[in-house]
């Protein structure tokens, strides 16, 4: 559930006051941009590769940058405050709005509205199941990896079909019948003792989970291979585990029907890793904060 508070444009407001017109072509098109943050002893994780990939779809979007990260982060920890979250997570949006008759109609709109709300952390269960997808994921498009505002029924449709089937996430396929990535999570195969996980050219989101896990990898004695796989490559994988920032790392024991063997040993090490990396990052910024 999002906190009473939301940071928009240039206050923060309580959410019954946040108003959004139907004017805006950006929200009502999907013509926006948003990254989702874990929040950790109240000190956004991660908050400089989140900007940087928003800046990166920015460009792909051909949607202007009017904010700047120093900027946004003190925002970003305005809404930290008023909503006293010491866990939890955090989104951010920027959603562009002169575009279309009804914004040249209109006098004093903001060229691209910022919008930020925190909320609890999801639950999940500890050992997921999978359901699979044909046509997931469109890897030739350029919009392909990015996180629009509008993920409209590529994402919510099969994730809702995959719960009512009692799953907990979707691998979405490409055109090619190649593994892309879940509905809001990366996902890694582990095989004769390497970790090996979607390139990003078969469509997946550009994870910054994914890319820390394949940066601190080696110190748990194995590499992140990209490669692309095939559902039969997960079938038969000794562990499969996905990634997502409000998840960290979560064991798989069910893709559509095919059993995959729990608890997953290199999942558990990475894991143990990656809230070391979280531990010691946090530190660090509250350290420089207290300066």
């Amino acid at each position: 559930m999002i906190h009473p508070n939301v940071f928009h444009n240039d206050a923060l407001l309580p959410i019954e006051k946040v108003r959004l017109s139907p004017g805006q072509a950006g929200l009502i098109c999907g013509w926006g941009i948003f990254t989702t943050l874990r929040i950790s002893r109240g000190e956004a994780f991660a908050y400089e590769r989140h900007w940087r990939r928003l800046e990166k779809d920015a460009g792909i979007t051909r949607l202007p940058m009017p904010y700047t990260a120093a900027k946004v982060r003190v925002n970003l920890h305005e809404v930290i405050r008023a909503n006293q979250v010491t866990e939890g997570c955090a989104r951010i949006y920027l959603v562009y709005n002169t575009v279309g008759v009804l914004a040249k109609r209109r006098k004093n709109i903001r060229r691209v509205d910022l919008i930020i709300y925190s909320a609890g952390l999801p639950e999940h269960r500890e050992v997921v199941r999978l359901a699979m997808r044909e046509h997931g994921r469109h890897a030739a498009s350029p919009m392909a990896g990015r996180k629009k505002a509008s993920p409209g029924s590529t994402m919510f449709g099969p994730f809702s079909e995959a719960v009512k089937e009692g799953s907990d996430e979707v691998v979405m396929l490409n055109e090619r019948g190649e593994v892309a990535e879940c509905t809001s999570a990366n996902i890694f195969a582990v095989k004769n003792g390497k970790i090996l996980t979607p390139p990003l050219n078969s469509g997946c989101l550009e994870g910054v989970t994914r890319g820390i896990l394949m940066e601190i990898a080696p110190e748990a004695g194995v590499s992140v291979i990209e490669q692309a796989l095939r559902p039969e490559d997960l079938y038969s994988a000794d562990e499969v585990f996905i990634s997502s920032t409000n998840r960290n790392l979560i064991s798989v024991g069910e893709i559509a029907g095919n059993k995959i063997p729990t608890p997953g040993a290199v999942c558990e090490r990475l894991n143990d890793l990656f809230d070391a990396y979280v531990a010691e990052y946090v530190s660090r910024r509250l350290a420089s904060a207290a300066r």
